[in-house]
């Protein structure tokens, strides 16, 4: 029986917005998540309208990398309408299901995101195959409140992520520390090769792209928005990247603007 040709090599592209600061940095383009991500910023949005929003941007995040990134297989499934009709047999591609996918829970901000990815992953690939590991970062800050490094209080890692799909599910990608240090973790000091390290934010800045880029060049950064409301006029007018020494995202205390306000403190009610 012949197969049918729009199912063997599905064709997929993210809708991206059109920028300089390279392949492998992809700012989404969707007004759908953009309107619940102004919602999530606003002052007047509180549990429990905030995890289900972040639900929402998550799983539309996941989905993009997924179509996206992840490797495919060929395969014959058979459906319901098997017993009257022995063509009902869908035989194209599928995601493989034998993929490895690690997500990395980054408390406290990233601890629910993780979560929604650990947990729809499962439904798709082999459980056995899925892990959520755990870290614990804080930001350091001096005096003035001005971010000074990152510090890691502790890890639980399960083991190690030889040709795995690892996700770093970390909503605000502000100054890049925490990804930076996660990154040279996974490479340095996990056993095994990755297929690949995907960083997935709500927000970005382009002090965030800077740092990443140049300190992970083979990382893969998807984030839905990207947050530059401190550049020059000149800046915001422009191509985002263009001029990218006169764009800025982060105020004095490398809190991003326009920003969420805080989403680690937001997400779990929790202010010290």
């Amino acid at each position: 029986m012949a197969k049918d040709f729009q199912h063997q090599q599905l064709s997929f592209k993210t809708n991206e917005q059109v920028h300089y600061y390279g392949e492998n940095v992809h700012i989404l383009s969707s007004p759908l998540m953009l309107t619940l991500l102004a919602k999530l910023g606003s002052p007047a949005t509180e549990q429990p309208q905030i995890n289900h929003i972040v639900s929402m941007l998550y799983n539309y995040l996941l989905d993009q990398v997924i179509d996206s990134q992840f490797p495919r297989v060929s395969a014959s499934v058979e459906t319901r309408m098997k017993t009257s009709h022995p063509e009902a047999i869908y035989e194209g591609e599928i995601v493989n299901p034998q993929s490895r996918a690690v997500i990395v829970d980054l408390a406290r901000a990233g601890t629910f995101p993780s979560h929604i990815c650990y947990e729809k992953l499962n439904y798709f690939l082999r459980p056995s195959g899925v892990r959520q590991d755990h870290f614990y970062v804080a930001r350091v800050s001096d005096q003035e409140g001005k971010v000074t490094g990152v510090n890691i209080s502790g890890s639980k890692i399960g083991g190690d992520v030889d040709e795995a799909i690892v996700l770093l599910p970390d909503p605000m990608g502000a100054t890049g520390g925490t990804i930076v240090e996660v990154y040279n973790h996974y490479k340095n000091h996990v056993g095994g090769c990755p297929k690949m390290i995907v960083a997935m934010h709500l927000i970005i800045t382009p002090e965030y792209i800077e740092r990443v880029t140049k300190s992970c060049p083979d990382l893969k950064i998807f984030t839905l928005r990207l947050d530059r409301g401190l550049s020059t006029r000149e800046a915001l007018e422009e191509i985002p990247g263009k001029l990218w020494a006169k764009e800025k995202g982060l105020n004095s205390i490398q809190y991003i603007v326009p920003g969420a306000g805080g989403l680690g403190e937001i997400l779990n009610n929790s202010y010290c």
